[in-house]
């Protein structure tokens, strides 16, 4: 996967279980809210729980408006958006919450593995990309570098 520095994620090793994240420079009620955007909630719950080992509150939604709802009532510390949210246009989707949230850490989440895919959202001003498949992996150590790079 890659960030919107242009390097690549690797992933870390799990440490204890405990009040604090995988990462002991941030503990998890230091990460505040995440919000993850998708129109599969049942597949989604699995990536809730695993979120909410990082973070102090995660809210899972499933449309554009309640995304949208959610990014401006909340201090969100980070959103997961599905590509396909937003059917036909999960890039301007991207650009449109890049243009109303600018200093929001963005990841973009795809079922697509093409690396052209995986650009584009970088240019459409996601701070990185997961692909569906690798979330078990990927997502964590993706989470990390987003929130350590400082760049929104």
């Amino acid at each position: 996967m890659l960030t919107r520095s242009g390097s690549k994620v690797r992933p870390k090793k799990l440490g204890r279980p405990g009040a604090t994240t995988r990462n002991e420079k941030m503990p998890a009620k230091e990460r505040g809210c995440a919000l993850l955007a998708d129109r599969h909630l049942g597949l989604m719950e699995g990536v809730r729980g695993l979120l909410e080992t990082e973070f102090e509150t995660v809210v899972v939604v499933g449309d554009e408006v309640s995304l949208f709802e959610s990014a401006r009532q909340l201090h969100v510390a980070l959103a997961m958006v599905d590509l396909s949210l937003r059917r036909g246009d999960g890039l301007g989707l991207i650009r449109r919450m890049r243009s109303n949230f600018p200093q929001l850490k963005l990841i973009a989440l795809s079922v697509h593995g093409e690396k052209s895919a995986e650009l584009a959202a970088i240019e459409a001003g996601a701070n990185a990309f997961v692909l569906k498949r690798s979330i078990a992996t990927d997502l964590l150590p993706t989470i990390d570098a987003v929130l350590e790079s400082g760049v929104a």
